[in-house]
């Protein structure tokens, strides 16, 4: 009998703790806000996981950009505009829409680093349907200037890096290419404002380590593509074959 009370007591005590941590961490989802129970592990809600939208079939060859009525390249990259540009490809797993933008927040500035597995898994999962992506030989994160990665406390695509190579089997490389210099935020700029930006921002600084090999930058959402155009020439000046990018997200 005192065994049955003991149990019996055990669990009022372990619903009254679980009842009072939902109070005061309540499980929701990240996007919509959602309230979820507290056995869900997902950060997004079933509504909002299910609303996440792969970058489709029609795409600029070049940066990746999604062309809803098809063509070879966007604007930017059309014609013989595109050899100019030293990152050769950039290709994103998904559209950076409000579910997206609200998973890469918390991963950024909410303190989320544990965010990174499951955003690589998407990385991951479209992997395969990009086969410019196979001549991949050494993977970078893209490096965030040392007083800003000592505020957050981490790099977000240095993270999304780490996630990814173990799903993908790729080296990596996290100390080589650096930011040279703390630039001001992208988003005050238009697109050849971030251009300006960027150039000479990166720095290689052991180039024997990228030198005569194909290298894979990694970074959360791609806008313009600045600032992965900023590494690769960093990259291709100390000595890169070729540079190519893949990002979680891409905006349209």
């Amino acid at each position: 009998m005192w065994q049955q009370t003991l149990l019996s007591n055990s669990k009022v005590w372990r619903t009254a703790w679980d009842t009072l941590l939902y109070v005061l961490l309540p499980n929701t989802c990240v996007a919509c806000r959602r309230d979820l129970s507290r056995q869900y592990q997902e950060p997004l809600c079933p509504i909002c996981g299910n609303a996440v939208e792969p970058v489709g079939n029609l795409y600029c060859l070049r940066c990746g950009k999604p062309l809803p009525n098809g063509g070879a390249h966007c604007y930017q990259c059309r014609g013989s505009k595109a050899v100019e540009f030293k990152c050769t490809i950039i290709r994103s797993a998904v559209v950076f829409g409000p579910q997206v933008r609200g998973v890469v927040h918390a991963f950024k500035y909410a303190d989320q680093p544990y965010l990174a597995d499951y955003l690589a898994g998407w990385m991951n999962q479209y992997w395969e349907k990009y086969p410019d992506l196979a001549v991949a030989e050494l993977i970078l994160p893209v490096p965030l200037y040392r007083k800003k990665r000592k505020q957050r406390g981490y790099n977000q695509s240095e993270l999304l890096a780490r996630s990814l190579v173990k799903l993908r089997g790729l080296p990596l490389d996290t100390t080589s290419l650096i930011r040279a210099r703390n630039t001001p935020s992208q988003t005050q700029f238009g697109r050849e404002g971030r251009l300006k930006n960027m150039s000479g921002a990166f720095s290689c600084v052991n180039p024997a380590v990228v030198k005569g090999k194909t290298v894979l930058l990694i970074d959360d959402v791609a806008t313009t593509g600045a600032t992965l155009e900023g590494c690769a020439q960093a990259l291709k000046e100390a000595g890169a074959k070729k540079v190519i990018a893949y990002t979680l997200a891409r905006e349209v």
